[in-house]
C-alpha cells in the first residue's frame, strides 16, 4: 500500500521536476469545508466544519513540450495539506503531500479558470483501536491514499494572483484494511500567489507526440489487488480481474475508452458465511466506461462502470475508477488505478497490459 501511494506521488509531480523550472512560484490556501457522511454508520462522526491550510511549489511550463501547448499551459505543483476533518477526538488531524496537474478551461492574461486533478499521501494522528477509538469507523491506518479534485478561479496582476476554489479532498488505504469507509471533505478555498521567476509562453520546441486520432485500439489489462472485509483484523483476500477494452482519442488531449470487466474477488467467498460458494459463482462482470485525459505516454483515466453479473451483490450496482497508467513505447502499459463505490474504497487495481494494432511502437517517444 506505501509502495502504491509513493507511486502516485512520483508519477504525478514527475512532471514537475522533470521539466526547465523556468516559470516558478508559491501558493498559499485557505480551504473551510465539511465531511460527508456518505454511510449511515458515518453519522455520528460528522460533527464540526473542517478547517485546512494547504501552500504549494507551483510550476508552469512554458512550451519545451507538445503537451504543454495542448493542454494551455497548466501550472504543476507539490502540495503540502494540513487540517481537520471535522472531529479532531476521533479523526485527528491530517497532513498530506500530493501533486496536482492544474489544466485551464479559460486561460487568458490575467484570468484563469482551471481543472485541478491530484494525488499523494495523508498522514493522520488517530485511527480505529477496538479499544481506544472503536467509534472511528471511516479511517483505520495511520497512512492513507490522498486524492483530490477541484476547480480554482485566478485572477492575475502582474507576477501575483488570487484565487477562489472548490474541491474535493479523499483519504482511504484502498481497502487493504478494514474499517476503510474513507473520507470524502468538500471544502472551499480562498489563497494567494506569486511566481518569482516568470517568462511568456513560446512555442513547442518538441514536435507533437503523435497520438492516432478516431481510431479504435484494442486491448487488455491483467489486475492483480488485495483487501480486507470486516471483521476487523481478519484476513486479507486476493483479487484477481482481466480488463478487456475499446479506446479512442477524440483530440490530442481527449479520449474515452470501454472495457468488459471480469472480476474473481476472494473476499466474496466469505461474505454471507452460510451460503456455499463456487469459483465461479463468485465471478462478478462488469461493463464500464471511462474518460481519458493523455499527457504523452502518461494519461489519467476517470470513469464509472456496472455490474451486469454479480451473484451475492456485497456492493452498489455501480463502481467507479480514478488513477494513472504510463505507455511504453511497445504498447505494454502498467496502471494504478483506485476502484471505489460511491465514495467507499474497494481495491487498489495494480495492472499490466498491452494495446493491440496501436502506434506507439512507431510513433510514441
Amino acid at each position: 500500500m506505501r509502495l502504491f501511494l509513493i507511486n502516485c506521488l512520483v508519477c504525478i509531480s514527475y512532471f514537475s521536476f522533470t521539466q526547465e523550472k523556468i516559470n516558478w512560484g508559491i501558493e498559499a490556501r485557505l480551504k473551510y469545508g465539511f465531511l460527508i457522511g456518505h454511510r449511515v454508520v458515518m453519522g455520528h462522526i460528522v460533527q464540526n466544519h473542517t478547517y485546512a491550510t494547504e501552500l504549494a511549489f507551483v510550476y508552469r511550463p512554458n512550451g519545451e513540450k507538445a503537451w504543454h501547448k495542448y493542454y494551455k499551459y497548466p501550472d504543476l505543483s507539490i502540495n503540502l495539506y494540513y487540517g481537520n476533518v471535522g472531529n479532531a477526538k476521533l479523526l485527528g488531524n491530517y497532513f498530506g503531500i500530493y501533486g496536482s496537474l492544474g489544466i485551464p478551461f479559460v486561460a487568458k492574461e490575467k484570468f484563469r479558470l482551471s481543472g485541478k486533478l491530484g494525488c499523494g499521501i495523508g498522514y493522520t494522528n488517530k485511527t480505529y483501536d477496538e479499544v481506544l477509538n472503536k467509534k472511528n469507523s471511516a479511517i483505520s491506518t495511520h497512512i492513507n491514499a490522498l486524492v483530490n479534485l477541484g476547480i480554482d478561479a485566478r485572477t492575475y496582476f502582474k507576477n501575483n494572483w488570487i484565487l477562489v476554489g472548490i474541491d474535493l479532498t479523499h483519504f482511504s488505504n484502498g481497502g487493504t484494511k478494514v474499517p476503510n469507509l474513507g473520507l470524502n471533505i468538500p471544502q472551499l478555498s480562498i489563497g494567494y500567489g506569486r511566481f518569482f521567476n516568470y517568462n511568456k509562453e513560446h512555442s513547442t520546441i518538441e514536435k507533437p507526440t503523435y497520438v492516432p486520432q478516431r481510431k479504435l485500439i484494442f486491448g487488455v489489462t491483467a489486475v492483480g489487488s488485495a483487501k480486507q472485509i470486516f471483521p476487523t483484523n481478519g484476513k486479507t483476500y486476493p483479487v484477481f480481474a482481466l480488463n478487456l477494452h475499446m479506446r479512442m482519442f477524440m483530440k490530442p488531449r481527449v479520449g474515452w475508452e470501454v472495457a468488459f470487466d471480469a472480476m474473481s474477488n476472494q473476499s466474496i467467498m466469505n461474505y454471507r458465511p452460510e451460503v456455499r460458494k463456487t469459483q465461479w459463482k463468485i465471478m462478478q462482470f462488469g461493463v464500464y466506461a471511462g474518460y481519458l485525459l493523455p499527457l504523452n505516454n502518461f494519461h489519467f483515466v476517470l470513469g464509472m462502470g456496472a455490474y451486469v453479473r454479480d451473484f451475492y451483490k456485497p456492493e452498489e450496482l455501480f463502481y467507479h475508477r480514478v488513477g494513472m497508467r504510463y505507455y511504453l513505447k511497445s504498447g505494454v502499459h502498467f496502471q494504478l488505478v483506485l476502484k471505489s463505490h460511491w465514495g467507499k474504497a474497494d481495491y487498489i487495481e495494480w495492472g499490466v497490459g498491452y494495446s493491440f494494432f496501436n502506434n506507439h511502437k512507431k510513433n510514441s517517444k
